[in-house]
């Protein structure tokens, strides 16, 4: 197997799973309603949805870096506002997860080894393999929180 299939497989499992760890992100969100989503139940936190925005652009920014693509989502682009609050609206926000997911896998699958030993110029010396790696990390530190935000938002 190659580091990239090995790669898009820890993906797999902590996105949709099983993981080995407890929920993977999409267990977590499955029938998630669109009110616990945006739910605040703590001051000065993100949002369950407002989190799976900001894992939706951080996969998109991890397919850009395999692309060549150096910008740095800052502001609003790393956390994009909710200004809909509907059904509807929340799952698109799924949707665009997901898509970035499966865009980011694909890409992922599609890299060399050697690709993946590629430091990334607005990395700071990371390779495409670490940053892959944060990927995934990255997920399992918010699907925490989105774990603990919804116990707390239990009606």
């Amino acid at each position: 197997m190659t580091n990239s299939a090995r790669i898009a497989d820890l993906m797999e499992h902590t996105f949709h799973g099983p993981a080995w760890h407890g929920p993977a992100v999409c267990e977590l969100l499955k029938d998630l309603p669109a009110h616990v989503a945006a739910a605040k139940p703590l001051a000065n936190v993100h949002t369950i949805w407002e989190l799976v925005l900001h894992l939706a652009v951080w996969k998109d920014v991890a397919r850009w870096r395999l692309e060549g693509n150096e910008k740095v989502p800052a502001g609003e682009e790393n956390f994009p506002p909710v200004t809909d609050h509907s059904e509807v609206s929340w799952h698109k926000a799924l949707a665009r997860l997901t898509t970035a997911h499966e865009q980011l896998r694909e890409a992922v699958l599609a890299a060399s080894d050697e690709k993946l030993e590629e430091e990334i110029p607005a990395g700071g010396k990371l390779t495409h393999f670490v940053r892959l790696h944060g990927v995934i990390h990255h997920d399992l530190y918010h699907a925490g929180q989105i774990a603990l935000l919804k116990k707390l938002s239990a009606e």
